[in-house]
């Protein structure tokens, strides 16, 4: 019976950390081949095939040649995603109208934190 010993563990342990890189190459070359929109189908197909059939060779020769509008795709989108989000925000916590904004002017004049110059001030800037 074959032992399975400690420099065996270490070896699985290297390859499945291999396999797991590769996998997760692919998956982000196939997501910009699809993020790219001046690449036409056919030279995508091209794309995958030779990843599917040359996968080590196919990420090299991918990155290097695509390599910078791959780094600007993914900026692009990550900015669009943060102006969806930073618009979600704005419309969830919003500040509820001019209405609003001329309460809590009221609110802090009749405190006494504001002067009646800066109530005007703030109610003229809640109505433009």
């Amino acid at each position: 019976m074959d032992d399975f010993g400690f420099w065996d563990l270490i070896w699985t342990i290297i390859v499945i950390y291999a396999l797991f890189a590769v996998i997760m190459m692919m998956v982000s070359i196939v997501a910009d081949l699809f993020r790219d929109r001046a690449l036409s189908g056919w030279a995508k197909a091209g794309w995958l095939l030779l990843l599917v059939v040359f996968p080590l060779v196919g990420i090299l020769i991918y990155i290097i040649a695509r390599h910078k509008g791959m780094a600007e795709r993914a900026l692009a989108q990550q900015q669009a995603a943060k102006a969806e989000f930073d618009g979600y925000v704005k419309d969830v916590a919003g500040s509820g109208g001019p209405a609003q904004e001329i309460a809590a002017a009221k609110q802090l004049l009749d405190s006494g934190a504001i002067s009646q110059d800066e109530f005007a001030a703030l109610k003229a800037k809640a109505l433009s």
